[in-house]
C-alpha cells in the first residue's frame, strides 16, 4: 500500500520546496486538487523538484475543460515524470459547473460516464492504438492530424480515475475507470458495505475483475502521544469532517453508524456561522469512525489495519498541515510513511 500526502494551493517555489520535504520523508507521493487554483503549474514544480514521488490529481473538475485537454495534459505530465502521474477527474458539484464556471452539468453521471470515455479514447490515439474515434452523447472527438499529436513517449498507459460517492457513480467507475477517489469522508462501513459492492457491481457488468479497480482513499490522521497533543489537529479534523457533513448527500455516512440527525445539525452550524458548534457535534466516537486517531508509534499499524487490502493509495489529509505548525514531527510522519510503505 503506498501513501501519499494531500498538498494544498502552493506557488511554484513552495511546490518544490514542500515536493523535496516529502520525497525524503519517505512518502509515496502528492495528490493535488483543485479548489481556487488548477493543479496542473504547481505540480508541473513538484515534479521537477522531486523525481521520485508519483504525483495524482484529486480531483481536476473535469466538465470545464475539454477532454482532449485533459488528455493531452494528462500525455505531458505522465512524459515528463517517466510515468509518475495518475489523473484524477471530478464532477464538482452543479453550482460551480454552472454559476462559477459556465459550463454544463446536466446529467452529470453519464456525462461524467462520456468524459471518461472520450479521455481514455484520446490517450489511445496518442498511443497509436487506435484513430481518434469518439462519438458519444455529449463529447464527439474525430480529428487528430499528425502535426497535433502529442509527441510519442513510452509512459502512455496513464490510469484515469474518477471520484465517486453515490452507488451510480460508484459502479460507473467500476465500469470504466482505472481507480476511484473515495470522499475524505468516509467509514470503514461505507467502504464494504456500500462503495465496493458498487465497484464490483460495475466491473462485473463490464467483465472486468474489481481488482481491476484502485481505491484511492485519502485519510484524516491524527497523532499525537497525548490528548493534548492531538487536540490541535483534532480540532482541525473535526471542522472538516462537519464542513463535509453539513452536505445533506453525505447524511447517510452518519446514519448508516447510527447518528441519525447529525448531518442536518452540522448543516445548521455551518448555515448560522457557529464554527465551534460545528466542530463540537463531531464526538469523539465520530471523530474515531472517519479518522485515524492515536499515539505516532499506533498509526501506521491502525492504517495498514484498516485499509490493507482495500486501498491501493492512502493520502494524508493534513500532514503538510501538521508539518508546517511542527516543523519537529516531519521525523515522525516519516517513520509513518516508511512503515506504511513497508507492511507487504
Amino acid at each position: 500500500m503506498e501513501i501519499d500526502v494531500m498538498a494544498g494551493h502552493l506557488g511554484w517555489t513552495e511546490a518544490a520546496e514542500q515536493a523535496r520535504l516529502v520525497e525524503r520523508a519517505g512518502f509515496s507521493g502528492m495528490m493535488f486538487t483543485e479548489g481556487g487554483q488548477t493543479p496542473w503549474m504547481s505540480m508541473a514544480a513538484a515534479a521537477t523538484a522531486a523525481p521520485n514521488l508519483t504525483f495524482l490529481t484529486g480531483i481536476a473538475v473535469a466538465f470545464p475543460v475539454s477532454p482532449m485537454i485533459a488528455a493531452s495534459l494528462a500525455w505531458e505530465l505522465a512524459g515528463q515524470t517517466g510515468g509518475r502521474f495518475r489523473l484524477g477527474l471530478g464532477s464538482q458539484v452543479r453550482a460551480h459547473v454552472e454559476r462559477r464556471y459556465g459550463m454544463h452539468f446536466d446529467p452529470p453521471g453519464p456525462r461524467m460516464r462520456d468524459y471518461l470515455l472520450a479521455v481514455q479514447d484520446a490517450l489511445a490515439a496518442f498511443r497509436g492504438d487506435r484513430p481518434l474515434e469518439h462519438d458519444g452523447p455529449f463529447y464527439r472527438l474525430s480529428l487528430l492530424p499528425d502535426m497535433w499529436r502529442p509527441p510519442r513517449h513510452s509512459f502512455g498507459d496513464i490510469k484515469v480515475d474518477v471520484s465517486a460517492v453515490g452507488p451510480w457513480m460508484t459502479a460507473m467507475a467500476g465500469e470504466v475507470a482505472d481507480g476511484v477517489h473515495v470522499h475524505p469522508l468516509h467509514s470503514l462501513a461505507y467502504l464494504q458495505n456500500r462503495l465496493l459492492p458498487a465497484v464490483q457491481a460495475g466491473a462485473q457488468r463490464a467483465g472486468r475483475s474489481p481488482g481491476d479497480v484502485d481505491l484511492l482513499v485519502p485519510v484524516f490522521i491524527v497523532p499525537g502521544d497525548t490528548p493534548e497533543e492531538r487536540d490541535p489537529l483534532a480540532t482541525q479534523v473535526r471542522h472538516q469532517i462537519g464542513f463535509y457533513g453539513s452536505t445533506r448527500n453525505y447524511a447517510f455516512q452518519f446514519d448508516d453508524l447510527g447518528w441519525e440527525g447529525t448531518s442536518s445539525r452540522l448543516h445548521a452550524c455551518l448555515k448560522a456561522g457557529d464554527f465551534g458548534g460545528l466542530a463540537a457535534t463531531v464526538t469523539d466516537e465520530m471523530l474515531d469512525a472517519f479518522a485515524i486517531v492515536g499515539p505516532w508509534d499506533d498509526i501506521a499499524d491502525r492504517l495498514v489495519e484498516r485499509y490493507s487490502g482495500i486501498a491501493e493509495r492512502v493520502i494524508s489529509y493534513v500532514t503538510l498541515d501538521d508539518v508546517a505548525r511542527h516543523p519537529e514531527h516531519l521525523g515522525r510522519w516519516s517513520e509513518i510513511a516508511r512503515a506504511v510503505r513497508g507492511a507487504a
